[in-house]
């Protein structure tokens, strides 16, 4: 099934909606004519700084973030033809969240505001790369899922693992608190600063998966079909493996872990593309972007004592849709 009505465009709209939303839903309410006026620098003074420093960052960053994590899901599908494959759930977000916490613990990200997504980038191009590296060896046939997936958990407990190390180490509890942070994924209390400084990473990334679009077309033919039609697989697989370590490593910096948005995002759009990897990329990055937005929106409008994180509320959306589609993955095997 195609969508009639352009998809890039109408998931567009539902983003910028869902933004003004965020901007303008909260504990106190603002009106289009005050959301407009503390945007360009008038009106209350209160209504300026409550959108500028607590709600724009936040909307900001559910953008990127979201963008980041389901464009990355959505080519690492296309690369590795395996409808399961998730920066989350393959462990390249929690290497990540490993890389970002390993800069706290030895006060690197004191030192430089540049050593927190570049920490962050390094543990995510490791896991990418030990992953396509599992991927290479067991194929594109069915034991290749099982044995991706595996791998995945494997680089999850071990990051998992290595992050509660440091924890328990940990010098001080502020240190505790702040890798807490990047172990269950929030938005809350970021700064302008925090949206600025993961935007470069995230846009070079997103370029990088972008332009694999039309080589994740042909591979989803079969690799030598690929080649014949003169796509260079070793460039294609360093655009992906390098753009989601970029895009999903920047975004843990900033958010912490936040699971399962490139997995749902991708499946629900892809029947509406007709299936083509390349055509999936930019709808899943919109798609991503609307999903974690509305999901910030929603958790602030709960009424609960403390805030519910991000990563917790992703977690319980996607979970049960990952065993959903590992239930109808199986009936569909002969």
């Amino acid at each position: 099934m195609r969508f009639s009505f352009p998809l890039p465009l109408a998931l567009g709209l539902l983003l910028l909606a869902a933004a003004l939303a965020g901007l303008s839903v909260g504990s106190v309410a603002f009106g289009p004519g005050e959301l407009l006026s503390a945007l360009a620098g008038g009106g209350d003074p209160r209504i300026a700084a409550i959108l500028i420093e607590i709600r724009l960052p936040r909307v900001l960053l559910g953008i990127e973030v979201g963008a980041a994590l389901g464009l990355s899901g959505a080519a690492l599908q296309g690369l590795l033809r395996n409808p399961l494959a998730e920066p989350g759930l393959l462990g390249v977000s929690s290497c990540a969240g490993r890389g970002a916490v390993v800069a706290f613990y030895f006060g690197l990200a004191a030192l430089s505001p540049l050593a927190l997504p570049g920490m962050a980038l390094a543990g995510a191009l490791a896991a990418t790369g030990i992953l396509l590296a599992v991927a290479a060896r067991a194929g594109p046939q069915d034991g290749g899922s099982l044995t991706l997936i595996l791998s995945g958990i494997a680089l999850s407990s071990l990051s998992v693992a290595l992050t509660s190390l440091a924890l328990n180490l940990a010098p001080n509890p502020y240190a505790v608190t702040e890798m807490l942070l990047w172990l269950m994924g929030s938005l809350k209390d970021r700064t302008p600063g925090d949206a600025l400084l993961a935007l470069p990473f995230i846009l070079a990334g997103g370029g990088m998966l972008l332009a694999a679009g039309r080589g994740l077309d042909a591979l989803s033919l079969g690799e030598d079909t690929a080649r014949s039609l003169g796509v260079d697989l070793l460039r294609l697989r360093l655009l992906v493996v390098g753009g989601t370590a970029a895009a999903v490593g920047a975004a843990v910096s900033v958010s912490g872990s936040i699971g399962f948005v490139g997995l749902v995002v991708p499946h629900l759009l892809r029947p509406l593309v007709g299936h083509e990897p390349g055509r999936l990329l930019l709808p899943s990055a919109l798609g991503g972007a609307v999903l974690v937005t509305l999901a910030d929106l929603a958790i602030r409008l709960i009424p609960t004592p403390q805030e519910v994180m991000l990563g917790v509320v992703t977690a319980l959306i996607g979970a049960p849709f990952f065993l959903t589609l590992i239930l109808r993955l199986n009936r569909e095997v002969p």
